[in-house]
């Protein structure tokens, strides 16, 4: 299939008609599926950098990847996070497309536009996702070999950082073997879910500090994740998929309904309340996979934005088959990926861990309790530098964030964020980026 591309111009014209809006982004873009598997279907979407000077060619390659798994970048990541237009088509201030060039995929398959004809076309594992990537980039590096010379960055969130971790270490030998052609410069892992363990660990003490446990809650939540370690210990990982819904179930009814994703903002009608025999595969789907596909965003995606592109099946709906790609991933999901990130670090990949102060799901602490596990021989170097602060973009003399950089890691403390950073602190984000693909 001959790649869509088109300038944005033609359809932002639409909108600013019937939206009222002022002034069009004149930005260059270009979508896709990749076939990556017999069956199995992956959709992209890139957007040129919107910027003058310097030149697309002179600003590096971000693709992002979202999380869930069942999350959809082109959908969230795009219109409620990065993208150069918001959920209501209005411009972004913050958008990264005019720092970057911006890809984002619908990974793993099944997720957003990307689809699957084949029950056993789904991804179980972190290593299958991986495979995946793979043939979509050696396609669409082939396809856009203008980006080759570009520096590429995998920016991700949440399960998509486990999942970039994974991409990033097989894209590594990829390049080496010469099966895809790409300056590979990093990736920055988001409130990633690279130890769950260790976020689950933490969510009693974590929440008992912020006034949000009392000591009876603390000893409950505690006592759910012992359950849930027990399970990891063992290698049960599907079992410890389900003991990890049930310790969200013990800390949502001690701390009457927090939200995992931001603990200082709660939305009554989003409560996460499980019923008496629900399958924990429903009840978090309904948790973490519904939040990203909201009423709103799913008509957005699959009216106004299906027929922008022109190129959806006419079977496929965005956000379809969201529920399938979290239920084939469940016995994944729990396990560890720190072995690879720390496989990352030896082989000199340049990697960047970020997370929002106020994150429950993917906590700080727990963050923090995986690097120090690291076997990379720059942690000691690393752990002997005090951070940084950074100041708030659009509040001077405020600080918005703290960071740590040491050889070929760096930390950065998010402040006043939650779980979807751009969407809670935009300026800050965006200019962590920059920071990250060395602009600024």
């Amino acid at each position: 299939m001959v790649a869509a591309e088109i300038s944005s111009l033609v359809f932002l014209f639409v909108v600013i008609v019937s939206k009222g809006l002022t002034s069009p982004l004149a930005s260059k873009e270009a979508w896709n599926y990749v076939q990556v598997r017999e069956g199995a279907h992956m959709f992209w979407w890139l957007y040129y950098a919107d910027s003058q000077t310097p030149g697309y060619m002179d600003l590096p390659l971000v693709m992002w990847l979202q999380g869930g798994p069942g999350g959809s970048g082109t959908g969230f990541g795009n219109f409620e996070e990065i993208g150069p237009l918001n959920r209501d088509l209005k411009p972004r201030k913050t958008s990264w497309a005019q720092a970057a060039n911006v890809l984002f995929v619908d990974n793993p398959v099944g997720t957003g536009f990307s689809y699957t004809d084949r029950p056993d076309g789904y991804a179980t594992n972190v290593a299958m996702v991986a495979s995946d990537m793979l043939e979509l980039l050696k396609h669409f590096f082939t396809e856009k070999a203008e980006f080759q010379s570009v520096p590429f960055y995998i920016f991700s969130e949440s399960y998509g950082g486990k999942m970039a971790a994974a991409i990033s270490l097989e894209l590594t030998k990829a390049i080496e073997q010469g099966t895809v052609k790409c300056r590979f410069a990093g990736v920055a892992l988001g409130d990633s879910w690279i130890s769950p363990l260790d976020s689950v660990m933490t969510w009693g003490p974590y929440l008992y500090t912020t006034s949000l446990l009392d000591d009876f809650g603390l000893a409950n939540v505690s006592s759910a994740a012992e359950e849930v370690k027990r399970a990891v210990e063992q290698q049960q990982f599907q079992k410890a998929t389900e003991l990890w819904s049930m310790a969200e179930t013990v800390v949502e009814q001690n701390t009457n309904g927090v939200n995992f994703y931001n603990i200082l903002t709660q939305d009554p009608d989003r409560k996460s309340r499980s019923s008496v025999g629900e399958d924990f595969i429903v009840l978090q789907t309904r948790r973490h996979i519904h939040p990203l596909h909201s009423q709103s965003l799913s008509q957005l995606m699959n009216g106004p934005i299906r027929k922008k592109l022109g190129i959806i099946p006419q079977n496929v709906t965005w956000g379809g088959q969201a529920e399938d790609v979290f239920s084939y991933m469940a016995g994944d999901f729990m396990k560890p990926v720190v072995d690879v990130v720390d496989l990352l670090l030896n082989a000199g990949v340049n990697v960047t861990v970020y997370n929002g102060q106020l994150d429950l799901i993917v906590d700080t602490m727990g963050q923090e309790q995986w690097v120090k596990q690291l076997k990379w021989e720059g942690l000691p170097g690393f752990n002997k530098l005090r951070w940084t602060p950074l100041n708030d973009p659009d509040s001077p003399g405020v600080t918005g964030a703290f960071y740590k950089t040491y050889k070929n890691f760096a930390f950065y403390w998010i402040l006043r964020a939650g779980h979807m950073i751009p969407s809670d602190q935009g300026p800050m984000a965006l200019q962590m980026m920059k920071m990250i693909t060395k602009q600024a």
